[in-house]
Formats: structure tokens, C-alpha cells, sequence
């Protein structure tokens, strides 16, 4: 078992992969691995995993977009329940593709997973009624480490997909998300 289909450099980014299991089902239901070391080291996702998050959230939440400093972590992320969009912004210094973004549906029923690697700041937004998300990172969450930026910063221009009979007055956030700043103030931060 344990075969996996990688799409690999999302919309040109080095280092962003969308990760598709072989799914076997029958009258039972469905089994698949999703996470097996040598495969996903196979196809350049060599790292060691030390947490594993779960949120829950529901329609219109939006979190992100979100970093951690000084303790930057990998993310395998995927969806159990309902849907998502789910985003990376390069933040890598010196990269070609810095500021750049790409977007992917994240679903209890497509399992896709996504690999977001370091210097990557991350996000999504949940498009059902509900959804539960799963996070596995290469280093421990650090509260005192956090970095963000504007989920709309024009500059980057994510082209967020809106939940079916919402507007952006409807979506929710934290308090937190509500007060990061733009990419460019970011830079002029390094």
C-alpha cells in the first residue's frame, strides 16, 4: 500500500506539493494511509513530524495567514470533515517567488493533502458548513514566536473563493488575524 500522486512546484513555487493517497474502498468504506515516511521521503518531504493540531471551524471562518518566526515549522495539512481552500504565501527570503501564492481544495472526500514547507505563511478558508482540519509540523508550536500577514493584502492578491451565500462582510476571524499587516510592512520588518 502506501502509493501516493504528487504534484509538485504549485503554481511555479518551489517546495509546494499537493499530495493525493491511493484511496481503496468497497461496500465497507474507503482505507488509505496518510502519512507513510518512506513515501513522502521518496518525493522530497523528508522531515520529522513532532505535533499534530486539529481545528475545527465553521462556514466563513478564515485563519491565517500565519508563521511562526524563529521556529519555522513544514505543515502536511489536510481536511476530515467538510472543505476548504487552503493557501501558502512564499515568504522565503531571496526567492524567486517571494509574495507569490497558490490556493488548493482541501475536502474530507478528495483527502488531498498539502505540503506547505518552511518560510511559507499558511491559511484557509472554510467553504462548508463546518470542517476539521489536520495539521502535522516539524516544529512545537511557540506562542511567543507568531507571525502573520493580512488575509486580503492587495499586494499579494489572493483570489479567495467566497463560501456559497456569503460576502467578505460575513466571514469570521480572530482577533488576531483582524490586526496582521501587509506583506510589504513584513519586509520592512527584516
Amino acid at each position: 500500500m502506501g502509493k501516493i500522486t504528487v504534484t509538485d512546484n504549485c503554481n511555479g513555487i518551489a517546495g509546494l506539493k499537493v499530495i493525493e493517497p491511493e484511496v481503496r474502498g468497497d461496500h465497507r468504506g474507503y482505507f488509505m494511509e496518510s502519512y507513510n515516511y518512506n513515501d513522502f521521503a521518496a518525493v522530497g518531504i523528508d522531515c520529522q513530524f513532532v505535533q499534530d493540531n486539529q481545528s475545527a471551524s465553521k462556514k466563513g471562518v478564515i485563519r491565517g495567514l500565519h508563521f511562526q518566526i524563529n521556529y519555522p515549522q513544514d505543515k502536511l495539512v489536510r481536511v476530515i470533515n467538510g472543505e476548504v481552500f487552503d493557501v501558502a504565501v512564499d515568504l522565503r527570503e531571496g526567492s524567486e517567488t517571494y509574495g507569490k501564492w497558490f490556493g488548493v481544495i482541501l475536502s474530507a472526500e478528495n483527502k488531498k493533502q498539502f505540503f506547505v514547507p518552511k518560510g511559507f505563511a499558511h491559511g484557509f478558508i472554510v467553504l462548508s458548513d463546518y470542517a476539521e482540519f489536520l495539521y502535522k509540523v516539524s516544529d512545537f508550536y511557540h506562542p511567543n514566536d507568531e507571525g502573520g500577514i493580512m488575509w486580503n493584502d492587495p499586494e499579494v492578491g489572493i483570489e479567495w473563493p467566497m463560501p456559497e451565500g456569503m460576502t467578505e462582510e460575513d466571514l469570521l476571524f480572530s482577533d488576531r488575524d483582524k490586526l496582521w499587516g501587509s506583506i510589504k510592512e513584513l519586509k520592512m520588518k527584516e
